[in-house]
């Protein structure tokens, strides 16, 4: 493990930088767009209630492979040419932000309707409730259900090795395929994700037990 680690930092400081990167993006992204469908299924409006669920629906459901294969090979061909990296983040974005908006909305339906009559009855809009009243409780509620979307979103970046994504797992591959040193390779690229995930889960562990 140290051989490859010492003959190999360099793609593997680049894959570690990109899989980061690409994990720090979609997971802002995720977040705003997953949040924003949550509303829509909750507004008491049926076409945004119809477009969320839609939204949700599919690309809950299809594999996050197809949604970052769809954006590398079929978007270039009829609407813009992109790179692997961009391709597969955004991919794993519109994936994950379908589970978020599901977690989310179980948290805004978790808060008591009461708390909504109260702030609309105090003069706030339907928005301002939602954003200043809502959406700080349905946050504290889904803290550990996120933990694992944001977790696991780290883990589905390993996408980015079928799209020439230059990830983590995309240079573990070439430097297996070169080396054939498969063994200590896939432990030395699994020892990086956790450098990534385990300081990440346990964040999400002292977030929710500081907000209990």
């Amino acid at each position: 493990m140290i051989n490859v680690f010492t003959q190999h930092w360099q793609e593997l400081l680049v894959g570690f930088g990109n899989t980061l990167l690409c994990s720090v993006i979609a997971l802002f992204f995720s977040l705003i767009i997953g949040s924003t469908f949550a509303i829509f299924e909750v507004l008491p409006y049926k076409l945004l209630h119809i477009i969320g669920r839609i939204y949700i629906e599919v690309f809950r459901n299809i594999p996050l492979l197809v949604i970052g294969m769809f954006f590398y090979i079929v978007v270039p061909q009829f609407i813009v040419t992109l790179d692997g990296f961009t391709a597969g983040t955004i991919g794993l974005t519109l994936y994950t932000s379908s589970f978020i908006a599901e977690t989310v909305r179980a948290g805004i339906q978790a808060v008591d309707d009461g708390q909504m009559e109260g702030a609309r009855a105090n003069g706030l809009t339907f928005m301002q409730a939602m954003w200043h009243i809502i959406l700080p409780q349905a946050f504290r509620y889904v803290i550990p259900p996120l933990g694992n979307q944001f977790i696991n979103l780290v883990k589905n970046s390993s996408v980015l090795a079928f799209v020439a994504g230059f990830d983590l797992m995309y240079q573990g591959d070439t430097i297996a395929s070169t080396t054939f040193d498969t063994f200590n390779t896939y432990i030395v690229v699994g020892i990086l994700y956790l450098i990534i995930t385990l300081p990440l889960s346990y964040y999400m562990r002292y977030l929710e037990k500081k907000l209990a």
